[in-house]
């Protein structure tokens, strides 16, 4: 609803300072120590209920309205990358080697907008949990809550999340209902051979022969285990071996990522990597072993939220900007735990489509200020929508 966006529109200036403050001072995953203290501080000063240090430095703060038992949840990610940003602008990372390249500084702020017109409006009958999650690239941050006891501590009914989207166009969303991104993990096979001169190759087990056709092997998981209609990638990306021109090593080291849309095909990946490792391996007289760990699961949006969520978009921005079938995303967020565990959605929302914007993760990327008003809306609207208030009601 416009006066909505409005309302949160008004502060946009002190909206866009807070996102370039954390901009400038960003901190890897578990180390966002200074950004949990500011989050903190600002919702204490809205007037929340604030807990620091859920999943080591996760903040949850807790806003109630009303009598109602209803609540929901709303999350954003806080941590950076460990990239050397190239951008140049004056909010530029102030720590060399760490960048906020994925835009977390943005969804920071933006549940921090809806928190703030909340306790303002309190147009709502009921609890909301507003969850700052640290660590989501790779680290486990949103397990690590969930073992602190989110759930427990924090019911909620339901939990939301949401991501911004390098070019899709400001004012669009997209959503897809069941599996949206892909559950993945990471992986090292240690080959053990035997060593020798260069010269001298019959006099050795090659780790490096072993793990070329191990390479190999591991691509007839995807084209002959599972069906064709069911994504999965194995991608080798790296092999370790030796250090000199006429030694034949000792050992070899492969390491990867899986990434597939069900538990059950990431746990037929990793039994069948095991058996070709060790299997192949043993043909050349060498062992292998598997180091298979998942870092992401499967993130699958409950029908009923995914649709509520594309409703409340729409609500904002018109039906036909909202995309309610968008491809498979085979990258992966950590926010699929939470969803592995209360029932919710997670949604893209466009961060503009302009010439000379990149995608997350390069050092060139830069969060659209632009869209900070109407994240902040859709959060908000979430709320009012889902725990609506019947009738006049004391604040």
């Amino acid at each position: 609803m416009m006066n909505v966006i409005q309302s949160i529109a008004d502060f946009q200036d002190e909206l866009t300072k807070w996102r370039r403050d954390i901009h400038a001072h960003p901190e890897l995953g578990f180390e966002e120590e200074r950004t949990a203290k500011l989050v903190a501080e600002k919702l204490q000063s809205f007037g929340l209920d604030v807990q620091r240090g859920l999943g080591k430095t996760g903040v949850v703060a807790t806003l109630q309205v009303g009598n109602s038992h209803q609540s929901i949840g709303l999350r954003a990610d806080m941590d950076a990358l460990p990239i050397l940003e190239s951008n140049q602008f004056g909010h530029r990372s102030k720590y060399p080697g760490k960048m906020h390249a994925c835009g977390h500084d943005g969804h920071t702020v933006m549940l921090l907008a809806a928190a703030r017109y909340l306790a303002e409006s309190k147009n709502f009958d009921g609890c909301v949990r507003f969850i700052f999650q640290p660590a989501e690239e790779g680290l486990g941050g949103a397990e690590a809550m969930l073992l602190d006891g989110l759930l427990e501590q924090f019911p909620m009914e339901a939990v939301f999340g949401m991501h911004n989207s390098p070019g899709m166009p400001v004012g669009k969303f997209a959503i897809l209902s069941g599996p949206m991104m892909a559950g993945g993990a990471y992986f090292d096979i240690h080959v053990d051979g035997k060593g020798a001169h260069g010269a001298h190759p019959s006099a050795s087990i090659d780790p490096v022969i072993a793990a070329a056709h191990i390479t190999t092997g591991l691509q007839t998981i995807v084209s002959r285990n599972v069906a064709p209609t069911q994504p999965l990638v194995i991608s080798v990306t790296q092999i370790h071996s030796g250090d000199a021109y006429n030694v034949i090593p000792q050992t070899a080291v492969l390491s990867g990522t899986v990434r597939a849309f069900s538990k059950t095909v990431l746990a037929m990946a990793e039994e069948r990597m095991g058996k070709l490792a060790k299997s192949i391996a043993a043909g050349f007289g060498a062992t292998a072993e598997l180091d298979f760990r998942i870092r992401f699961l499967p993130l699958v949006n409950q029908p009923e939220e995914a649709d509520f969520a594309a409703d409340t978009a729409a609500e904002l921005v018109g039906q036909e900007n909202i995309h309610r079938d968008f491809p498979l995303i085979m990258a992966s967020e950590d926010f699929s735990y939470m969803l592995d565990n209360c029932p919710g959605a997670y949604i893209n929302i466009g961060n503009g489509d302009h010439a000379g914007s990149q995608g997350v993760h390069n050092p060139g990327y830069e969060f659209n200020d632009e869209i900070l008003a109407l994240g902040a809306s859709y959060y908000a609207r979430l709320v009012e929508r889902r725990l609506v208030r019947e009738g006049p009601q004391d604040a």
